[in-house]
């Protein structure tokens, strides 16, 4: 009987309950514990806010990216006209990325407020390109038939035309066509344009890869739950299909915002993009080789080589970290 009550009165150990994780919960995790993701976000992240407060770098640096100084206590007017003297050439107190010949601006201040430039196309270009890719590819998967057939008609369309002749052609067609506007006030007209231009020529591929995804999610059960409670189509498609895309559509966009920033410089070199006095990345690059200033001043073409390098490596680095952590067969 003793024996009994004892074993009666001995506590019952339970073990704990296992908690699930979610997908972006997941992702997160491995992403924690992968160095080169860890280092490639601070550097996106350090890009991004140096972008923000350019203002405020720029002030504490005591320059200003569109004052000019061609005086002879700066630029070399004798021997090789233009070029900054040796003190003014590279990094110092004063200027903290030596000035640019020429026109003597400062150099820090042109490279934070082109960070603003750049970035912004490239964000707001992104941007355009997911929404319209997005939409577009859950449309055609998810209703199938004569509207799958029209919207993936025009995808193979857009994808056909060689994009960077695409966008050469079309981008001053269109700053022309703006420039006649009330909206051609400061630099807005070549920011515009680029926005439009290259975030509505590349919504194509992630329609595509979206629009795969979502045939797949349609046959799901979940879907067929939600189909038999009369949820709505737009209903579907928001709350049901676009969420278990989302992995998908962020690992594109940081792939595509690299892609976005290297062809604004692309098309600001070939001169068809953000033009001077405007600083961007792209337009520095254009300024260094306009004058074969690259030739004599090596350092005017480092400085937005340099930074256009780091940038697009971290965001691509990233997106390599964030495909490989948002696959669920993936091991790492």
């Amino acid at each position: 009987m003793t024996n009994t009550a004892s074993k009666a009165q001995k506590p019952v150990t339970t073990k704990p309950v296992a908690t699930g994780r979610s997908l972006l919960a997941t992702a997160w995790l491995r992403i924690r514990k992968n160095r080169v993701a860890m280092i490639s976000l601070v550097v996106v992240i350090l890009t991004i806010l140096f972008a923000i407060f350019a203002p405020v770098l720029v002030a504490i640096s005591g320059q200003d990216p569109n004052t000019t100084n061609t005086s002879p206590d700066v630029l070399d007017n004798f021997y090789t006209p233009g070029l900054p003297l040796p003190y003014y050439m590279y990094p110092s107190a004063e200027h903290w990325l030596g000035v640019e010949p020429g026109l003597g601006r400062d150099l820090f201040a042109r490279l934070a407020y082109g960070a603003q430039v750049s970035l912004s196309i490239a964000l707001l270009s992104t941007l355009v390109s997911v929404v319209l890719g997005t939409v577009l590819g859950a449309a055609a998967g998810y209703f199938g038939g004569k509207i799958d057939m029209v919207i993936s008609r025009i995808m193979d369309l857009f994808l056909a035309f060689p994009h960077l002749l695409l966008v050469l052609s079309i981008a001053p067609i269109l700053q022309s066509r703006l420039a006649g506007t009330n909206l051609a006030s400061g630099s807005f007209v070549p920011i515009a344009s680029l926005v439009i231009v290259l975030g509505f020529f590349g919504w194509a591929y992630l329609a595509r890869v979206v629009r795969g995804q979502v045939l797949m999610i349609r046959e799901q059960e979940f879907m067929d739950a939600a189909k038999s409670y009369g949820t709505s189509h737009r209903s579907m498609i928001l709350k049901q299909v676009i969420p278990n895309v989302s992995g998908v559509v962020l690992v594109y966009a940081t792939m595509m915002i690299p892609a976005n920033i290297t062809a604004e410089a692309a098309l600001s070199f070939l001169g068809v993009g953000v033009k001077d006095p405007t600083p961007s990345w792209g337009q520095m690059l254009n300024a260094a080789q306009a004058g074969n200033w690259y030739l004599s001043d090596p350092w005017f073409l480092a400085v937005p080589s340099i930074a256009l390098i780091i940038t697009v490596l971290a965001f691509n680095l990233l997106g390599d970290a964030l495909r490989d952590a948002l696959d669920p067969k993936s091991s790492r």
